[in-house]
């Protein structure tokens, strides 16, 4: 098991730091996010938690580095929901968080990205908290922002976005399409960029719906398949051409879609960045992902 210390080694002065709020308690739960994708982007708190854990409940987000913070003894329980496989329902989540807690167990509900951004988080708190058992949250760093910074896009741009939407790809069916218009035309013109989470198989409604809200064909967009992590794909389109890309996308990792000019922002910085020449000594600055154009 990698230990939390070896992880701070030489940061005294942060492990010195809120010890009793960094226990987790017998018949606790604590809901953590695991950040966007490897073990080096979580934060120490929650990695101090996960250490902690005797029985660690968790998501198909969660890379599998991150698990060998806990310990061997340590119960796992899957319970990861996948697109259009057998899953989990969240009633039967709900109760094993509970049933686990009442044996007395410290409990670790592990969480891809941030478990207040469409992770559920706060339904099972609610649940639990309505059956007398305490939780607490952990933040992580959500998709959008990991997806954005390991490519280069800026979410927001001077001049170009000043707002950030995060839109659940979900449910971007036909149906829900009948009243996106009118919404999607206010984000437009909000100068917004628009991030969907688990969109690829909603990538032709999505395009549709924007394109009958009167956007730019051409408008750039950025499919991040297995954000944050070393096997990190982005296959880049437009508004137009997205439901084509999705197609091309073979891998099964999750797939964020960024929507707006500051896409191109990010390809700019690429291509500047592939330009500057590099000491031989020295490995060169890149953001590490292959790089695919629809």
């Amino acid at each position: 098991m990698k230990t939390v210390e070896a992880m701070i080694k030489g940061h005294q002065s942060i492990n010195a730091l809120g010890h009793a709020a960094n226990e987790l308690h017998a018949g606790d739960v604590a809901i953590v996010g695991a950040g966007c994708g490897q073990l080096e982007l979580m934060t120490l708190r929650a990695a101090r938690i996960v250490a902690q854990a005797e029985a660690l409940v968790f998501d198909s987000l969660v890379s599998s580095d991150i698990l060998t913070l806990v310990t061997p003894s340590c119960q796992r329980h899957f319970v990861g929901k996948r697109c259009g496989q057998p899953s989990k329902k969240q009633d039967d989540i709900n109760e094993l968080l509970l049933t686990l807690a009442q044996q007395g167990l410290k409990v670790v509900r592990l969480k891809g990205g941030d478990p207040h951004i469409f992770g559920r988080g706060s339904e099972e708190a609610h649940y639990l908290a309505q059956n007398g058992i305490r939780s607490q949250f952990i933040p992580g760093v959500t998709a959008a922002l990991g997806c954005a910074s390991s490519t280069g896009i800026p979410l927001t741009y001077r001049g170009m976005a000043r707002s950030v939407t995060l839109i659940t790809g979900t449910k971007m069916t036909d149906a829900d399409n009948a009243n996106a218009p009118t919404q999607w035309q206010a984000l437009l013109a909000a100068q917004s960029t628009l991030v969907f989470y688990m969109g690829k198989e909603q990538a032709q409604s999505i395009s549709v719906g924007l394109l009958d809200a009167q956007c730019g064909a051409n408008l750039p967009v950025a499919l991040v398949t297995n954000g944050g992590r070393p096997n990190q794909i982005v296959t880049y389109a437009t508004v137009a051409s997205m439901a084509d890309a999705a197609l091309t996308i073979k891998d099964s990792g999750p797939t964020l879609i960024i929507i707006g000019d500051v896409v191109s922002v990010g390809q700019q910085l690429n291509a500047l960045l592939a330009d500057i020449d590099v000491d031989a000594t020295q490995p060169p600055l890149e953001y590490g992902y292959e790089a695919l154009y629809a």
